[in-house]
């Protein structure tokens, strides 16, 4: 547990202080929550026009080396060494049970060289666990220290355009580093098209200023970042999955290819074998809550209403989805339970609210795949 006297400081603070921030704990920073437009108000404007986003306190880990590509598929369940150059993924660093050590983008910048995007509450443990990996390859694993911002929404290309003319054709999860070292990647965490952007600490400041000038840019906090990814029906790690929860269970095994659920060389793989064999006792469902209350992560899912109902599940994540106009929630549930159309019953101060079982994603994802 984090004091506040202990939180860790973005390099952006002062220009969030600015621009009106309430901050709060999250990952171990002092991170802005919300701005003067308010939460409902910065969703959707995210949904509408260009939300900027300091998410600085995700750790940037290069690892560079003639075995490079070796020691990422040892530690994350996909074929490194033919990911495109330029080009990133969404994967996950597994134990031997098959456990999540944490979610991660991976790109691969060049042949000897990838970076992994990290969650910050993981990045210590990733970077020892990557490190106590290498010491079998001849590749070297650095983290580097950098500025991390996210443009996300329809207008973001436009408005990145104007500064970085050379984005606007980058297609969704294409990445792009300049000469200066800034890294650019067509990526998000709302579900709408936008950018991931890392700068040196000397660029990040007149850089962000500028973006946050442009008329149809708003600063966004992490408020309406929560309630944006879940109605985009994205994970959380820490709520959505940990190190208890395998692939199958946290409804990710999509990101493990085919050829490689039923084994292979990466960590954890004998585990994910058995799991896939044998089938998860729990997966991930969406959730719609009856009314406008929302239902919050932590809620424990029964059958019924009646208090001699059977335990089913438990919500993970939670909220009011600003775009949906009801309450959101994403849960985990006994395999046998939780088909869409199903009704449960989220328990929330002792009462049991009606839930149906939906299917994600709750707001239909605008990645950009190139003209349609």
């Amino acid at each position: 547990m984090f004091g506040t006297r202990m939180a860790k400081q973005l390099p952006l603070k002062n220009l969030h202080t600015e621009a009106g921030a309430r901050f709060g704990l999250f990952a171990g920073y002092d991170m802005p929550i919300t701005y003067p437009l308010g939460v409902m108000k910065e969703h959707l404007h995210t949904r509408e026009a260009a939300g900027l986003f300091d998410i600085s306190h995700m750790a940037h880990l290069e690892v560079r080396g003639p075995q490079a590509a070796d020691l990422v598929a040892r530690a994350c369940p996909y074929a490194s060494a033919a990911q495109g150059c330029r080009t990133g993924r969404y994967t996950f660093m597994l134990n031997e049970n098959a456990g999540m050590i944490d979610d991660l983008i991976v790109s691969r910048l060049e042949s000897d060289r990838y970076l992994v995007v990290a969650n910050g509450a993981c990045a210590e443990k990733d970077l020892a666990h990557l490190e106590l990996l290498a010491e079998d390859f001849d590749a070297q694993v650095t983290q580097i220290p950098r500025v991390f911002l996210a443009l996300q929404g329809p207008k973001a290309a436009a408005t990145l355009g104007k500064i970085f003319p050379e984005v606007v054709k980058l297609l969704f999860m294409q990445v792009k580093e300049l000469d200066d070292g800034t890294f650019i990647s067509r990526s998000g965490y709302t579900g709408e098209d936008g950018f991931e952007i890392a700068l040196s600490l000397e660029a990040a400041e007149p850089f962000a200023r500028q973006l946050a000038d442009m008329p149809d840019v708003e600063w966004i906090g992490l408020g309406a970042r929560d309630s944006l990814r879940i109605e985009a029906g994205l994970p959380l790690y820490g709520q959505d999955m940990d190190e208890e929860t395998d692939p199958v269970t946290a409804g990710l095994i999509w990101a493990v290819p085919k050829d490689l659920r039923n084994g292979g060389t990466y960590l954890g793989a004998d585990a994910l074998r058995e799991v896939v064999s044998n089938g998860a006792s729990q997966k991930r469902i969406g959730l719609k809550p009856d009314g406008r209350a929302p239902v919050r992560a932590g809620s424990h899912l029964y059958a019924g209403e009646e208090t001699e109902a059977a335990a089913v599940g438990i919500v993970t994540s939670g909220g009011f989805g600003p775009s949906c106009g009801h309450p959101v929630a994403i849960a985990r549930i006994h395999s046998d339970h939780g088909t869409v159309g199903d009704r449960v019953f989220a328990e929330v101060r002792g009462k049991r609210l009606a839930c149906s079982v939906e299917k994600m994603p709750f707001v239909a994802h605008n990645y950009y795949r190139g003209e349609q």
